[in-house]
C-alpha cells in the first residue's frame, strides 16, 4: 500500500518545560551571564566547566538516595556500556568529583565559577523548567570564614550590579559544626518522636532519615511542631558561634544587609555552618533567587579528602524574569546607496566594528534598496545609519544620520564612527 503523501507531517513541539529563546527575554538572560563574568572576574573565580552528564553515583552520594531529587526528579540512563548516566541536576556534586578526579587539591582554596544548563524532571511553573540553567560559584578547600562572608558579597554585589537587589533580602543562618548539629539534630528527633502522630505523611518519612527538612515543611499540618522546635542556638558550640559571628561581622563592614532565619536548614549531613538564601516576593511561590551554604563534608562522601568548601547557585531565568528589561545595545546600520556599493559597504562595516570598543554593535542589511534598510533601521530601534557612496559624490562618500534624540548616545558614538570614516 502506498503511503499517502496528502498526510500532513506532525508539527514537531518542544519538550515540556523547556523554552526556546529570542528577543527581549533571551536579552535579559544574556545579560544575567554577561553581568555575572563580570563580577566573577573582579572576585577572582577562575571559569570551570564540568561535564553536562555524570556517573549518577556522583548525584545519588552527594543529594542523598532518599531525597526527591534522586528518587524522583533525576533524568538517568544507562549508556551502551550498561553505565548508569545522569544529566546534571546541579553544579555542586560535578565540581567537587573533578576536584577528586583531576587532583585540584594543590591549587587549594581553589575559587571557580561556571554557569549553564542543568535537568530536574518536576513540575513546570512559573520560574522553573525541566531544563533550567544557573549561575554557579564555589570555594573549595578554605575552612575560613572569610570565604563563606566573600561569595555572600559576591551574591550581593551580582544583585545589586543588575539592578535587581531591591525587595531582595539576605536570610542566613548556622547549622553549627558537627558537635553542634549532632546535638541539635537528636533534640529536633525527640521533639518530632513526641509529636509523631500529628506529623504529615512526609515529615513522618523525614523524621527517620532527615528530620532537619521538616523545619522547613510547608504543609500547615507541621508547621505548629516545626514553629515549637528548639533553635540551634542552644547547642552552638563556642567555636561555631565564632565562626557565625565571623561571617555576619564580615558582611557588616562590606554593608551587606542580612535578617537571621533560624529556621533555614541544609538537611544533608556535610553540610556546615553558614546556610544562606537571598528571597524575594516578586515570584510567587519560587522566592528564592540565590542560595547556598558550607558543605565540608561533601568531597569526603565523593571520596575524596576531608575538605573544606563553601558555594552557592541562582537561577539565571529567575534572575532575567526580576529584570525590568536588558540594557539597550546602540546600533550602527551601514547602508550602500546603490547595489554596487555593498562590497564597500562591508568593508565599512568592519572598520565600524574594529572601533567600537563595546560602545555600539554595526548591521548591514542583506537585502533591500537604502530606502528600505533604513525603514527597517527606524523600525528597530537602530540610533544611527551610515549611508555609503559612490567615491566622487559631491556630497562626500559618507553620511551620517542620526535616528536617536539622546544626545549622550550620540556624544558617545559619533568619535568613533568619524575615526573610522576617516
Amino acid at each position: 500500500m502506498s503511503k499517502d503523501k496528502s498526510a500532513k507531517i506532525p508539527t514537531p513541539q518542544a519538550v515540556r518545560g523547556t523554552q526556546d529563546m529570542l528577543g527581549d527575554f533571551a536579552d535579559r538572560f544574556a545579560h544575567v551571564v554577561e553581568t555575572f563574568e563580570r563580577v566573577r572576574r573582579l572576585y577572582g573565580y577562575k571559569r570551570i566547566e564540568v561535564p553536562v552528564i555524570e556517573p549518577t553515583a556522583v548525584f545519588a552520594r552527594s543529594l542523598g538516595e532518599t531525597t526527591d531529587v534522586v528518587s524522583k526528579e533525576m533524568y538517568s540512563f544507562d549508556d551502551r556500556g550498561g553505565e548508569s548516566i545522569t544529566l546534571r541536576p546541579e553544579f555542586t556534586a560535578g565540581i567537587a568529583r573533578a576536584y577528586i578526579t583531576n587532583g585540584w587539591q594543590q591549587f587549594a582554596p581553589l575559587k571557580v565559577a561556571t554557569h549553564g544548563p542543568l535537568f530536574r524532571y518536576e513540575r513546570p511553573q512559573k520560574g522553573r523548567y525541566r531544563q533550567f540553567h544557573q549561575l554557579d560559584a564555589e570555594v573549595l578547600g578554605s575552612d575560613s570564614p572569610l570565604a563563606d562572608a566573600e561569595l555572600l558579597v559576591f551574591a550581593d554585589q551580582l544583585l545589586k550590579e543588575l539592578g535587581i537587589s531591591e525587595g531582595v533580602t539576605l536570610t542566613l543562618n548556622t547549622l553549627g559544626d558537627a558537635a553542634s548539629r549532632d546535638a541539635w539534630r537528636a533534640a529536633l528527633v525527640e521533639h518530632f518522636e513526641a509529636h509523631r502522630g500529628d506529623l504529615s505523611e512526609d515529615s513522618l518519612a523525614r523524621l527517620d532519615k532527615n528530620p532537619l527538612r521538616i523545619l522547613d515543611s510547608k504543609d500547615p499540618k507541621d508547621r505548629p511542631i516545626a514553629d515549637s522546635a528548639p533553635d540551634i542556638d542552644a547547642f552552638l558550640t563556642g567555636e561555631a558561634q565564632d565562626f557565625f559571628g565571623a561571617v555576619t561581622s564580615g558582611l557588616d563592614a562590606a554593608g551587606v544587609a542580612w535578617e537571621r532565619n533560624a529556621r533555614l536548614v541544609r538537611g544533608l549531613d556535610y553540610y556546615r555552618h553558614t546556610a544562606f538564601e537571598f528571597v524575594t516576593d516578586r515570584l510567587g511561590a519560587q522566592g528564592t533567587v540565590l542560595g547556598g551554604g558550607r558543605y565540608d563534608g561533601l568531597i569526603e562522601a565523593l571520596g575524596g579528602p576531608p575538605t573544606a568548601a563553601v558555594g552557592w547557585a541562582a537561577g539565571i531565568e529567575r534572575l532575567a524574569m526580576l529584570l525590568d528589561a536588558a540594557p539597550k545595545d546602540y546600533v550602527v546600520s551601514v547602508v550602500p546607496d546603490n547595489p554596487e556599493l555593498l562590497t564597500k559597504a562591508q568593508g565599512i562595516a568592519q572598520s565600524l566594528r574594529g572601533v567600537s570598543n563595546g560602545r555600539f554593535t554595526v548591521d548591514i542589511g542583506y537585502v533591500g534598496n537604502a530606502k528600505r534598510r533604513v525603514e527597517v533601521a527606524r523600525k528597530r530601534g537602530y540610533d544611527c545609519v551610515v549611508f555609503v557612496r559612490d567615491n566622487d559624490n559631491p556630497a562626500g562618500e559618507f553620511h551620517i544620520q542620526w535616528l536617536t534624540n539622546d544626545e549622550i548616545v550620540v556624544e558617545n558614538m559619533r568619535p568613533a564612527i568619524q575615526s573610522a570614516l576617516d
